[in-house]
């Protein structure tokens, strides 16, 4: 029996794992660093780093899972690639948005730029809106 192999999940599958890995290796780093071994203690650059890895944790996997189901079940290409894209753009900016402690902890700690927040918001709303989308694209061919 052939199974097709679900070729654009795939992609965004290693560019999410890369993502992941990387964000969780930086969290490693500053622990290694700070010598806080479990938890955060009141360290608010290691929680930021923390979340930015655990959000990342919290989405990625049924995004995928359910991407390529639907890839599976052979819906066109461009809709396949689009999710993806769409997913992967917003992880991308909501890890940047994490990035400064005002994406994180907000405008009052900091006099740092804004766009750090504007970065967060747009990546947590699309990630979001996709993965509704996505499970709506679903639902909607389950019987076609």
């Amino acid at each position: 029996m052939n199974v097709p192999v679900p070729f654009i999940s795939a992609i965004v599958a290693a560019i999410l794992i890369i993502l992941q890995q990387s964000l969780m290796l930086n969290v490693g780093m500053h622990r290694a660093k700070t010598s806080i071994g479990v938890g955060v203690g009141n360290d608010n650059t290691l929680e930021r780093k923390a979340r930015r890895h655990g959000n990342l944790a919290e989405n990625a996997g049924l995004f995928i899972a359910t991407l390529t189901i639907v890839e599976l079940r052979n819906a066109p290409s461009i809709i396949i690639t689009v999710f993806g894209a769409i997913f992967v753009v917003c992880r991308i900016l909501h890890a940047i948005g994490f990035s400064s402690l005002v994406g994180s902890h907000g405008p009052n700690l900091s006099s740092g730029n804004k766009i750090f927040i504007v970065m967060r918001a747009i990546g947590a709303t699309g990630t979001a809106l996709t993965g509704l989308a996505l499970g709506g694209f679903l639902l909607f061919t389950i019987g076609a």
